[in-house]
């Protein structure tokens, strides 16, 4: 039971913090939104691991892992996850993220020889049925979750976001079996990733004009607080109590959980579609994690 309340507490941390990046699109651009938000990550990260001494427990092979992994599920899924937001919107962008599950069961098949079973191909069918139809079914979205660009380019972001973070957790894997304290690990992916979006900063279509508004700094802030430190420490916690194919389940119906904060927030309910489609969506990722 504590696992599932974990997982899907989870769930909900992570739905809240994409409705706080979408609530500043437009007014923070997506590189300035990820240098504060990495630097935020890691500096509430970096202080947990050294709580908890988890700094010893890195190896320099499991630090080059993780540097990949960041590379993979930070600097290049980060940045197109907050992109396809703001051109999106944090429904269709979470719709999207549920891709990250079969990318990743696809990525294990042709690098780790992992077998592929019919019942993870048909929760693959499922997923992109799902997305299909709450996407292109929705015909009238409230403006604060339309897109803001064309379908298409928000799409194409998010299917290199799941790409991103299937890879980012398959190089991942081997350090954290071999006992890299979760904290730690996310520190230094986050810490990496802050470095190359500071880096940036030497290209001018990454700096930004002036600073960001405390009102739009507080909600970056919340976005890195409830997305990488507490969301990423429940999903951690609970596969410490529970099955790793329920807690990933669980943890993935963010596309569901996402649509009532919508509805909170706009003060209009998602369409039926969209409430169907998120459901096929989670099936699908449920199909694939228990039968894994």
């Amino acid at each position: 039971m504590l696992a599932v309340l974990l997982s899907l507490g989870a769930a909900a941390t992570f739905s809240l913090s994409a409705m706080a990046v979408n609530a500043v699109a437009g007014r923070v651009g997506v590189w300035q939104l990820g240098r504060w938000q990495m630097g935020i990550s890691f500096v509430l990260t970096a202080g947990a691991a050294t709580l908890v001494g988890g700094w010893a427990s890195v190896h320099p092979w499991q630090f080059g892992l993780l540097a990949a992994s960041s590379a993979a599920g930070i600097m290049l899924a980060t940045t197109t996850y907050l992109a396809a937001i703001h051109a999106a919107g944090p429904r269709v962008t979470a719709l999207l993220f549920s891709l990250a599950s079969p990318f990743a069961v696809v990525e294990g098949w042709l690098f780790l020889g992992e077998s592929l079973s019919a019942a993870q191909l048909s929760g693959i069918g499922l997923i992109l049925f799902g997305i299909v139809l709450a996407i292109l079914a929705e015909h009238d979205p409230h403006p604060d979750d339309r897109p803001t660009k064309p379908l298409w380019i928000g799409v194409v972001l998010g299917i290199i976001t799941s790409v991103g973070q299937a890879t980012g957790s398959l190089l991942a894997r081997p350090a954290m079996e071999a006992g890299v304290e979760p904290f730690t690990a996310m520190a230094i992916r986050s810490g990496l990733g802050g470095l190359f979006f500071l880096a940036l900063l030497a290209f001018p279509f990454a700096r930004a004009s002036r600073l960001p508004a405390a009102s739009d700094l507080r909600y970056v802030s919340l976005s890195a607080f409830f997305g990488m430190f507490l969301g990423m420490s429940l999903m951690m916690a609970a596969l410490a109590n529970g099955d790793v194919g329920i807690v990933s389940t669980l943890t993935s119906t963010t596309p569901i959980l996402i649509l009532p904060m919508i509805w909170f927030t706009t003060r209009r309910a998602p369409g039926l579609p969209a409430w169907i489609g998120a459901g096929i969506a989670v099936a699908g990722t449920a199909l694939i994690s228990l039968s894994a």
